[in-house]
């Protein structure tokens, strides 16, 4: 069985800012994404891309899966953060590329990713699903390259690319609900969750290809209710991590992704259980009232790997 890399927990830190730079490399978080994008002011692009080089270079990050989200614009990736990345951040693992919503911007980073020293490990790709087109091409994105390894859901830009109403980054708007009346006239209302679709979308075309799949980040960062809850959600859908904008989301997220100790003993009994009965010349055995066959075998595999990751 492939064992997924632990990425419950994915830590934004902005480029520019030093001190929480030395933060992200110290904290539990599984994953970090230095941001030279949306989180960096315009006139501190540059210093940006400096400061995460010195950072890569310079602070001990671990067994971290470190990332760097680059910029994009109309003309498509920044090529100069890209190739000072590739030569000059050894340590670093992948690029984070925003707004992916063709093959071609994959293809691009690919081939500028090739001009990296051939005494360096080679640079994986991370692709952020943040746009309604991004979306409609998913599938193709996720077959693309051999070198992406991940999509993200960037959830915040997609509420704005179609236009939705929003509260908080990663929320649903009270107002999507279903209201029924029954017989007796009576009104019941159902609250729905607006982000469903374009998870699946996204969960389904990284498991087609064997890529990770990373929910976007909860916005309220200062509710770990809410955290909690929205990464439980990702987590129970398949998800392999959750970004996090603040360090105090670590904790509640790394727990939503991490099966609990009654789920790890089901899963080991499930895979006893089917193995003895493989011994008795059986396929499928009952236990505990249900059917147990090679399919739940193989979804409590995956929750034991979790379990050990």
């Amino acid at each position: 069985m492939n064992v997924p890399r632990a990425t419950r927990t994915v830590l934004a830190v902005p480029g520019h800012r030093e001190k929480m730079l030395q933060s992200a490399a110290a904290s539990p978080a599984d994953a970090v994404f230095i941001d030279l994008e949306d989180a960096v002011p315009p006139e501190k692009k540059s210093a940006a891309l400096a400061s995460a080089v010195k950072a890569l270079n310079e602070l001990d990050w671990g067994d971290k899966w470190v990332s760097v989200r680059i910029n994009s614009d109309s003309n498509g990736v920044a090529t100069g953060e890209v190739e000072t990345l590739a030569r000059d951040a050894p340590r670093l693992n992948a690029l984070l590329v925003p707004k992916v919503e063709s093959v071609q911007t994959v293809h691009d980073v690919a081939h500028l990713l090739g001009a990296r020293p051939s005494a360096l490990s080679p640079l994986k790709i991370e692709a952020l699903i943040e746009t309604a087109l991004g979306i409609v091409n998913v599938d193709a994105i996720a077959a693309s390259s051999d070198q992406l390894v991940a999509l993200h859901f960037g959830v915040g830009d997609f509420s704005a690319s179609i236009g939705a109403r929003n509260v908080d980054i990663g929320g649903t708007h009270p107002g999507y609900a279903l209201t029924l009346r029954n017989d007796a006239g009576n009104y019941a209302t159902t609250p729905l969750d607006l982000w469903t679709y374009p998870m699946m979308r996204i969960l389904v075309a990284a498991r087609a290809f064997g890529l990770r799949a990373i929910d976007g980040p909860c916005g309220a960062f200062r509710d770990p209710v809410l955290t909690r809850s929205w990464a439980l959600k990702a987590a129970a859908m398949g998800f392999d991590g959750k970004q996090v904008i603040h360090p105090d989301q670590i904790e509640p997220t790394r727990t939503a992704f991490s099966p609990t100790p009654a789920e790890v003993d089901d899963a080991r009994r499930t895979v006893d259980a089917l193995a003895a009965a493989q011994e008795a010349g059986l396929a499928a055995v009952s236990l505990d009232g249900k059917l147990v066959d090679f399919a739940n075998v193989r979804m409590a595999e995956r929750i034991l790997a979790m379990a050990s990751a």
